[in-house]
C-alpha cells in the first residue's frame, strides 16, 4: 500500500525518493534545489524572495547543476507573479508548486505548457478546489509548518487524512516533518510523499544567514508561534520582533497597524541578513528536533534510510 502510494509521486515527478524540499523564501536557491534533486528527491527554487531576473538566473544555474527534475515554488500573494510565470514558461521548468492564492488563476495556463502543477493547501475544502482547478497533486500542510500558514490551525495529523478522504489526486504531507519516522507516520495516514522545509534550512546549501541557521539548532519546543492572523498567518521563531507583534495584537491592532509594523523587507532582514532580533524568522515547530547542520544530500539520505528501516520493522 505504501509502496504504491509512493510510486504515484515518484512517477509523477520522475524522482527516486518521494521527498520534496519546500521552496522557502531566503533559503531555497539553486544550490539547495539542485543538491536535493541530485540526492534523489525533488528540489524547489523558492521564487517568493526573487525578482524575475533573479529567478531566471537561479533556474539556469540549477539546470547546470543537476540533470534531475526540479521545480519552482510560486507564492501567489507576491507581486510580479505574471513575470515569474513568463520566466518559468520561457525556461521550461517542468514542475511548479503554487501556494497562498487561488489555484484557478494560473493552473490551466501552466498545464497548457505541459508543466506539472501542485498546490499547497491548509484545508480539505481548498484541496477540492485545487483538484477541480486541474492540479496534479496537493500538499496538505498542517499548521506546524513555518512561514505562511492556514487560519484554521489544523494539525498535520488531522489535516492529512481529511484531505486524503476527499481528493483522488496524490496528497503530499507537510508541516512538522523532518525525520524518517515522521515520514512513515505521514505515509500511514495516506500521504504519497512528504515535503520538508525547516530541516533543509539547516544545511550549508541553504542561502539563509548562518546566525539564523544557528538559532534553529538552538531552538526548543515552544520557541515558535503562529501570529499576524489578521494579515496572513505566519509561524515565527520568537524574538524581539515577535514580542512587538504580540504586544500590538494584544492592544487590538488592526490589519493596517500590523502591516505598518511588519513594514517591508522584514523577512529578508532576519533570515537572509541575520538581524536576529529585528527580523522575521520563519521556521516550523519541528525546529526543536533539528540539532545539527548537515549537507542536503545527507538529510535526504538520513530521512530515507530511517523511513525504510522503520517501515521494514513495522511489517515484521
Amino acid at each position: 500500500m505504501i509502496v504504491s502510494a509512493m510510486q504515484r509521486v515518484t512517477q509523477l515527478f520522475q524522482i527516486d525518493k518521494p521527498i520534496i524540499q519546500a521552496g522557502m523564501i531566503w533559503a531555497s536557491g539553486w544550490r539547495l534545489a539542485s543538491a536535493v534533486s541530485n540526492a534523489g528527491g525533488l528540489g524547489l527554487i523558492g521564487s517568493g524572495s526573487m525578482y524575475p531576473d533573479v529567478l531566471e538566473e537561479h533556474i539556469i544555474k540549477c539546470k547546470a547543476a543537476t540533470q534531475k527534475p526540479f521545480g519552482v515554488n510560486l507564492p501567489l500573494l507576491y507581486p510580479q507573479i505574471e513575470s515569474h510565470i513568463d520566466v518559468i514558461i520561457k525556461q521550461q521548468v517542468p514542475i511548479v508548486f503554487t501556494s497562498a492564492g487561488n489555484p484557478n488563476t494560473f493552473t490551466r495556463r501552466l498545464k497548457e505548457r505541459n508543466i506539472i502543477v501542485v498546490h499547497v493547501v491548509s484545508s480539505s475544502r481548498f484541496a477540492i478546489k485545487a483538484q477541480d482547478a486541474g492540479c496534479d497533486a496537493v500538499v496538505a500542510e498542517g499548521f506546524e509548518a513555518g512561514g505562511h500558514n492556514g487560519r484554521e490551525e489544523t494539525t498535520t495529523l488531522v489535516l492529512l487524512p481529511s484531505v486524503c478522504e476527499r481528493v483522488h489526486i496524490p496528497v503530499i504531507a507537510a508541516g512538522g516533518i523532518a525525520t524518517g519516522r515522521q515520514m512513515l507516520a505521514a505515509m500511514v495516514l495516506g500521504a504519497c510523499g512528504v515535503q520538508v522545509g525547516s530541516r533543509f534550512i539547516a544545511t550549508p546549501e541553504a542561502s539563509s544567514h548562518p546566525d539564523f541557521k544557528n538559532a534553529i539548532l538552538q531552538s526548543a519546543e515552544g520557541d515558535t508561534a503562529l501570529v499576524m492572523k489578521k494579515l496572513t498567518p505566519v509561524r515565527l521563531l520568537k524574538n524581539a520582533f515577535y514580542e512587538q507583534v504580540i504586544e500590538a495584537e494584544a492592544a487590538g491592532a488592526d490589519k493596517m497597524q500590523l502591516q505598518n509594523l511588519l513594514g517591508k523587507g522584514r523577512a529578508k532582514k532576519g533570515m537572509f541578513e541575520g538581524a536576529m532580533e529585528e527580523g522575521e524568522l520563519e521556521i516550523g515547530q519541528v525546529s526543536a528536533l533539528i540539532h545539527e547542520l548537515k549537507p542536503a544530500a545527507a538529510v535526504v539520505a538520513e530521512i530515507w534510510q530511517e523511513f525504510q528501516r522503520l517501515r521494514k520493522a513495522c511489517s515484521e
